[in-house]
Order: C-alpha cells, then sequence, then structure tokens
C-alpha cells in the first residue's frame, strides 16, 4: 500500500535543446544535467533510485529568438507529454531558467577529413583516390571558434579484410562544442579497391639546383622504379607519370661523392617497393 502512494522524489536528467535559433550562435552557462521533481507512486520512486527514468528531456530554444534565456517551467506540459509513465508528473525543473552566452553566428565551409583503418586482403588495396561527397561541411558558429577550425573529421572507417571497392555512409564527429554546429552530419565515402602487382620502369633522372651550370654526367642516366600498381591501372601508369632528381647541392655543399635519386612526382595510388640506383655516380666537366 506505502508503494502505491503518491510521493514527490528527484530524478537526474539530460537536457537535449532542439530548435535553435539559426541566427544567433549560444553557449549553454550552464550543465545540460537537471533535476526534475517528479510526481509518482512509491514504486516509480523505487525505479528512479535504480535509475530507470526518461534518459533525456527535448527542451525547445525557440525562445532565444527574442532573449537569453529558458524558462523551463513554462514548457511543462510538453515535458510531461515525454515520460513514458502517465502516473508520473514532472512538477518543477532545477535549475528551472537556463542561461546562455551570445556572439554573432557565423559559417564557414571547411574540407572533411577521413579516419580511416582499413585492412586489405593480401594483394589488395586502394586502387584511386577515395572520393567523399559532399568533400566540405558547413560549421556554424562563433567566428572565434571557426578560425581554429581548419578541416572537419569523420568517425573512424573500419573495415577488414578488404578485396572489393565500397561504398559507405559515416558520420561525422560530434562538435565537442555546444554552439558549434555542423551540417550534413554525415558523408558518403567511395573506396574503389583492386589487386595490386609489381611493375617495373625505366625513368630518365633530371639534375635540379645546377646553379652554376655545370655540365655534369650521371652514371647511370636512368634508373629502374618497381612500385605496386592496381590491375585496372598497369598499362596507363608508366615512367610519364613519375620524375627523379638528383640535387646538386649533395656534392656543393655537402661534398658527397654520389647524389641520392629522389622521386618528386610518383602517383598517390601506387606504392613504391624500390629505385635502382638509389645513389648514381657523376662526372663534374670543366
Amino acid at each position: 500500500m506505502a508503494l502505491s502512494n503518491k510521493y514527490i522524489y528527484s530524478a537526474k536528467t539530460v537536457l537535449v535543446f532542439k530548435n535553435s535559433p539559426t541566427k544567433r550562435a549560444f553557449y549553454p552557462l550552464q550543465s545540460d544535467t537537471v533535476d526534475l521533481q517528479v510526481e509518482g507512486t512509491g514504486w516509480q520512486l523505487l525505479f528512479a533510485r535504480l535509475r530507470i527514468s526518461p534518459p533525456s528531456i527535448s527542451i525547445s530554444l525557440s525562445q532565444l529568438n527574442s532573449k537569453d534565456f529558458i524558462v523551463c517551467s513554462d514548457q511543462l506540459f510538453s515535458i510531461n507529454q515525454q515520460v513514458e509513465e502517465n502516473t508520473q508528473k514532472v512538477i518543477s525543473i532545477k535549475p528551472d531558467t537556463l542561461y546562455f552566452d551570445f556572439t554573432k553566428r557565423v559559417v564557414k565551409k571547411v574540407p572533411i577529413k577521413l579516419i580511416q583503418r582499413v585492412n586489405f586482403v593480401k594483394q589488395y588495396g586502394i586502387a584511386n583516390e577515395i572520393l567523399l561527397n559532399p568533400n566540405f561541411v558547413k560549421v556554424a558558429g562563433p567566428l572565434e571558434e571557426l578560425k581554429k577550425i581548419n578541416s572537419w573529421p569523420t568517425d573512424t572507417l573500419k573495415l577488414d579484410n578488404v578485396q572489393s571497392s565500397a561504398t559507405v555512409r559515416i558520420a561525422l564527429q560530434h562538435s565537442v562544442h555546444k554552439n558549434i554546429s555542423i551540417y550534413p552530419s554525415s558523408v558518403e565515402v567511395k573506396m574503389g579497391v583492386d589487386e595490386f602487382t609489381e611493375k617495373t620502369v625505366e625513368v630518365p633522372l633530371k639534375i635540379i639546383n645546377n646553379k652554376n651550370y655545370n655540365s655534369i654526367k650521371l652514371y647511370p642516366k636512368k634508373i629502374k622504379v618497381t612500385f605496386l600498381v592496381a590491375l585496372s591501372n598497369y598499362q596507363q601508369v608508366d615512367e610519364n607519370f613519375i620524375t627523379a632528381t638528383v640535387d646538386t647541392d649533395e656534392w656543393q655543399t655537402l661534398h658527397h661523392k654520389q647524389l641520392t635519386v629522389t622521386l618528386t612526382e610518383f602517383p598517390d595510388y601506387c606504392k613504391l617497393v624500390n629505385i635502382t640506383p638509389a645513389k648514381v655516380d657523376f662526372i663534374v666537366e670543366k
């Protein structure tokens, strides 16, 4: 009989904001957790002590279009509609008034940064550039905060034993600041996957930083570049996609007896295996 009686008890609940003002950036000046003063039966009081209570309550921010605070008691009817048990009744909220700090709201467009952890079946890999749709995200918030944002990361894309192309949708990371919002909240990722095979091409060497215009002969004049390339790109990728250079500063400044080969242009969708030789001999003719 005692458990059937009415009691007033307190239940902690997280606030979820909705109907945010479109032209004002806001920052709550208090915690998003409030105490609901609930009238219910002794059974409900028992369950509340066992943390069985509404996990969150939605609060409309439409009043912020004309003022800088929200009075929760003005929304008790809407709040009570969210309580699962009809016999429960929220009679008050602590704190009842929520205050917000406002600054001018601006919108900035920044590129999306894909965070990935993808493992492939042996001999398979990314065949070409990963495509994101859209490439950019719109970030809205205070100007000072947006100055610090140059890109926006996705959640981690986790795929294992991949051996075929895939198109997936992944969420963007949530903002850690309540006064910053993003749109859209997810992005489509198109990942072309193919089997890779080894290919070797001969690439002529180019001399850079020959400031005194010395006559320099390289031995050999060409080097062999071995790399892994997707089968679909095997015929397309040749020596024209690769630029190999040697820097005369190694001789003039560092006094090295050999020049190191560097690849200044190399396809992103290929995987370098080795360069032969990695260093070349040279003769300077005066």
